[in-house]
């Protein structure tokens, strides 16, 4: 039978030294943290938030592209805002739990479909849930903690991106084994940020997709920017749901995903000559002809090969 979370913070007391997981966390900190936080996310809400949101409106180009300097800066960044290196060998060799992970993972993606969350919501929940997991030792065998987790980087991540962002307790919809107070939820979400280092405007592939395809379609009127940026969000969103992409940077994925969209929308696409436009960006790319579903369903549209950053 699951655990009762009523008494959220009693609940969070390891047996072995009756010390909890957020004892090494200052409660006045805490507490100012928490303030200052909410204060600037709800500042926050009247800017533009989600950029994808923009490509529901008829205006394709609704939004002015990065400049050729900010799109080199942000590649210069990315690597701020990814897993640690040896995550992805962690996973592959089973260090963690990589049921518990798509569990954590499938488990946002219905509570984005619930509330209507945008995809760079989900997109940055999953980042911030991986990001953790490289840095922080979880305690072993303590499933609750993994849930918490997800549910606490969903929170962040909606806080960061929506206008309208509901009740921690409410975000713990469907048959969840959990349920955790909104302290719980608080100082989890505390940690969360203290050990990314308050780094949450996460560079993610969604922060190139719309210039890539610009870049490659640009003497290409026939096909409407907006649907290829529509489906480009589909694909990936899509390269969260295994681990393999892990190995990539969000460049490095948008670059591919914009070829491959390209691809699939003109009868002929002039692969050579969109790496060459991208070149300045992503030097090498090479994107294989769709081969079908794969055991876990990522490669169904796209392969990567290769990708090497200047």
């Amino acid at each position: 039978m699951a655990p009762s979370f009523d008494c959220a913070v009693s609940s969070l007391l390891c047996a072995e030294d009756d010390n909890g997981i957020f004892d090494d966390i200052n409660s006045d900190f805490y507490r100012d943290a928490v303030a200052e936080s909410e204060a600037t996310w709800h500042h926050r809400n009247h800017r533009s938030r989600n950029h994808n949101r923009s490509f529901d409106d008829d205006d394709d180009d609704g939004l002015p592209l990065q400049s050729d300097e900010c799109l080199a800066l942000m590649v210069e960044k990315e690597c701020q805002h990814l897993p640690n290196s040896d995550y992805l060998k962690r996973l592959q060799s089973g260090d963690f739990d990589l049921v518990a992970r798509k569990e954590a993972i499938d488990w946002i993606g219905k509570v984005q479909a619930h509330f209507g969350f945008g995809p760079l919501c989900a997109y940055l929940s999953i980042n911030y849930f991986d990001r953790f997991l490289s840095a922080y030792e979880l305690p072993k065998g303590k499933a609750w903690m993994m849930q918490l987790l997800a549910v606490a980087c969903l929170s962040l991540a909606a806080k960061m991106e929506e206008t309208d962002v509901p009740l921690s307790l409410d975000l713990q919809i469907g048959e969840s084994k959990f349920l955790f107070e909104a302290i719980t939820i608080q100082r989890m979400e505390l940690l969360v940020l203290s050990t990314l280092k308050w780094r949450m405007q996460a560079i993610t592939p969604f922060s190139f997709i719309d210039n890539f395809s610009h870049k490659i379609n640009d003497d290409d009127h026939q096909i409407p920017l907006r649907t290829l940026v529509l489906r480009s969000i589909q694909l990936i969103i899509s390269t969260t749901k295994g681990i393999d992409f892990l190995e990539f940077k969000p460049s490095e994925i948008a670059a591919a995903v914009a070829i491959s969209v390209t691809g699939e929308a003109k009868t002929v696409v002039d692969t050579e000559k969109a790496i060459s436009v991208l070149s300045q960006h992503v030097e090498k790319v090479k994107v294989s002809a769709p081969k079908g579903n794969t055991n876990d369903g990522i490669y169904h549209h796209f392969e990567f090969d290769y990708f090497q950053i200047k």
